[in-house]
């Protein structure tokens, strides 16, 4: 069977379409982040955008003319942003003898793009996590009572974080994202529990209907509970399970609808450079010799970066 040479590089489509499968079932299994940062298409590595200034457009002016008069006219000032992207990705050897030998219970080509695939989406996970849960970057106030307190008052909650949004930004948030700990436990505020139990019991049902009851309750859109873990232990060392993301946040944003339109004014964008990396998750493969050996990479090259940070706000101390 004819095999290209140790330095031949493949792209595997057929793979790829595995990968990517698996990256559209990410938010069913709690991958969050490019739903906060959807992805922008680029065909540039690196640049500067402009970004048009809230008060260049809120602004009331005098419009009104008088017989024979000038029209009022003024100018705009805007800043720039910018965004890098940097190539992350993952590679896995699979031996021919181990292939061949552990054939009948796997497919361990296959199994090797899933684990790569998951390894480069958990990494992507926690860089949004860490962007979008740091008090330094977003304006942020603290609940008084816990949302893990059954007596909470989280409605009164998030309408002090629409409203103090809406204030700063002139923007309403329409997304609400939190971890998987903190959806659990407003299941269990009585609040909650006492507006829905004559007619809908939010109780009953999955977590996709128990999320479209909340998100209705709250005045969002969308409710996104952020339910990856991470193994923070070395290998070889007793495992470490953790959220990537923080009990200790609910973070409101004006998420983006995507597509190719950044003057759409949200929180921001997963840039992509395209030139490089086609999709959000290109796959490949080619051939190790001395190892007798396949070697299959899933990558990117990205760039998750804010177009707008009004367009955001945290509230902390949601756990106790």
């Amino acid at each position: 069977m004819p095999r290209p040479d140790s330095a031949t590089t493949i792209q595997r489509p057929d793979l790829g379409a595995i990968a990517y499968e698996y990256m559209l079932e990410a938010s069913q299994r709690g991958f969050i982040g490019l739903k906060l940062l959807p992805v922008f298409d680029t065909p540039l590595q690196s640049a500067e955008y402009p970004i048009i200034k809230i008060e260049s457009l809120l602004k009331l002016q005098d419009t009104a003319r008088s017989p024979r008069g000038n029209y009022n006219r003024s100018d705009y000032e805007f800043k720039t942003g910018n965004y890098a992207c940097k190539e992350q990705g993952w590679e896995e050897l699979v031996d021919d003898s181990e292939a061949a030998l552990y054939r009948r219970f796997f497919d361990a080509e296959e199994v090797a793009v899933m684990r790569a695939t998951d390894i480069v989406l958990r990494k992507q996970e926690a860089r949004i996590a860490a962007l979008v849960q740091a008090t330094g970057t977003f304006t942020n106030s603290a609940v008084l009572t816990e949302w893990s307190t059954i007596t909470s008052t989280p409605r009164a909650d998030v309408k002090a974080a629409k409203v103090a949004m809406r204030v700063a930004s002139g923007l309403i948030p329409n997304v609400m994202a939190i971890s998987w700990t903190v959806f659990q436990n407003l299941l269990l505020v009585t609040e909650i529990m006492s507006a829905f139990q004559y007619t809908n019991p939010i109780q009953l049902g999955g977590e996709e209907a128990q999320r479209s009851v909340l998100a209705q309750y709250f005045g969002l859109d969308d409710i996104l509970v952020g339910n990856a873990i991470k193994d923070s232990a070395k290998k070889g060392q007793s495992k470490s399970i953790a959220d990537i993301w923080d009990d200790e946040y609910a973070f409101f944003s004006k998420v983006s609808s995507g597509g190719q339109d950044l003057r759409e004014p949200s929180l921001g964008r997963t840039f992509l450079w395209t030139e490089d990396s086609p999709d959000i998750l290109v796959t490949e493969q080619y051939r190790e010799e001395e190892k007798r050996s396949e070697v299959y990479r899933v990558r990117q090259n990205t760039a998750e970066a804010f177009t707008f940070t009004g367009a955001g706000y945290l509230l902390t101390n949601i756990t106790a």
